[in-house]
């Protein structure tokens, strides 16, 4: 992937990310819960993805 475009991908998430959090936080939505919701997500892919090789 050339340089340009791997760059414009980094951008273009981290503004989707700060505009979510404008956003949902506008709304009332506390910041426990984006954490919770982290930390949720986190663990659901990690038993997903069911390989526990962590003594490579």
């Amino acid at each position: 992937m050339p340089l340009p475009h791997f760059l414009l991908l980094v951008v273009a998430t981290m503004l989707a990310a700060a505009v979510t959090l404008w956003v949902s936080l506008s709304a009332g939505v506390p910041l426990v819960a984006f954490g919770l919701l982290a930390l949720s997500a986190a663990a659901l892919l990690h038993i997903s993805r069911g390989g526990h090789d962590h003594d490579r």
